[in-house]
């Protein structure tokens, strides 16, 4: 039993059996449009952001399985707010609004991929990078939200998270 791992960013659920996954696993003999269709139904909620994806084939049995790696802070909160970047200034030019539950849906989703210790720490983590793509947080400058979350304003309603 032989197996491979090809790694490839595709844009959710948009993949096709063209470059760069058709030439990578066509000369393998697996059914590329099996892949394809597995890489569409996994990455679906991620659509039109770039998402990297790993598929390993076993040689042999031709049989595959296709794990979602995670993206980036940046992707999902640009993915959250429907904006294509963050802003160029980011000190004075605010390019979107997050509610407190998508940044806690951001922590979900990133958490395992993390060092922080806690959902308070990586919450902390993430508002680092929106203060750097100029985005706020419930209206706030997510510099002065990260004041609140570390003062302890919203620790009740990150105590559910585990």
């Amino acid at each position: 039993m032989v197996k491979k791992n090809f790694n490839f960013i595709v844009s959710g659920g948009e993949a096709t059996g063209g470059p760069p996954i058709g030439p990578a696993i066509g000369p393998l003999g697996v059914n590329i449009m099996g892949v394809v269709n597995k890489i569409n139904e996994l990455t679906a909620s991620y659509k039109g952001t770039k998402v990297p994806v790993e598929v390993i084939l076993d040689t042999d049995t031709k049989e595959f399985e296709v794990k979602v790696g995670m993206l980036s802070t940046y992707a999902l909160v640009t993915q959250a707010l429907g904006i294509q970047k963050g802003s160029a200034t980011p000190n004075t030019n605010s390019v979107g609004n997050l509610a407190f539950e998508q940044l806690v849906e951001i922590a979900k989703k990133k958490r395992e991929d993390m060092l922080a210790a806690s959902y308070k720490a990586a919450i902390n983590e993430i508002l680092g990078t929106l203060v750097s793509m100029g985005v706020t947080v419930e209206g706030k400058p997510a510099k002065e939200f990260q004041k609140l979350i570390k003062s302890g304003v919203y620790d009740e309603a990150l105590s559910n998270l585990s």
